[in-house]
């Protein structure tokens, strides 16, 4: 027997993003340096909410994702070269908008020889080099367990070290492709 809510359609709740002078700031600043954030590329419904409060969860080594994670709205496909002016310009952002901590995250890039971890290490490199003060916290990929990548992130010493698991042992390989659990509950 077939209940009911088993056959209705899913529909997708639509929020108003709040528009304040701290949103414009950070749009503005954003685009101007040409950085991506988290919450636009995966179209966040709370990013009214945070960029008016003057938070951001920045983005780097690209828009387009080397994997095709079942929960996420970010492009995959074949990405660019990384750009290395980049880590310079997120800690003039950072400085910019006056930031006292910043969440920094990417997309997986399996195609790079570190999954991108020396990138992580220039961006916090970078804002430190510019405010001292300012507290780091990364949210990285699992970089596909490539060899020294953690340890190139941690000898950078952001403030915080995050990985998300996303979701349970049975269920990883057709929720995050390419990904392995227990290496994800080890890093």
């Amino acid at each position: 027997m077939t209940t009911p809510l088993l056959n209705r359609k899913i529909v997708k709740p639509r929020v108003k993003a709040g528009v304040g002078s701290e949103f414009f700031k950070i749009n503005y600043a954003i685009s101007k340096n040409k950085l991506a954030t988290v919450c636009a590329e995966a179209a966040c419904p709370n990013i009214g909410e945070c960029w008016s409060k003057g938070h951001a969860t920045f983005i780097v080594m690209g828009s387009i994702c080397t994997r095709a994670c079942a929960f996420c709205n970010i492009a995959t496909g074949k990405p660019g070269p990384l750009d290395p002016c980049e880590p310079k310009r997120l800690a003039k952002t950072a400085a910019e908008l006056n930031l006292k901590h910043i969440v920094i995250t990417s997309v997986d890039r399996d195609d790079l020889i570190d999954g991108g971890a020396s990138h992580f290490g220039e961006c916090i490199k970078n804002i430190r080099a510019m405010d001292a003060s300012v507290s780091i916290e990364v949210l990285t990929p699992d970089f596909r367990n490539k060899e020294g990548a953690l340890e190139t992130v941690v000898e950078a010493h952001p403030d915080v070290y995050n990985h998300n698991i996303e979701t349970v042992p049975s269920l990883y390989r057709s929720i995050r492709p390419g990904a392995r659990y227990f290496h994800s509950l080890q890093l």
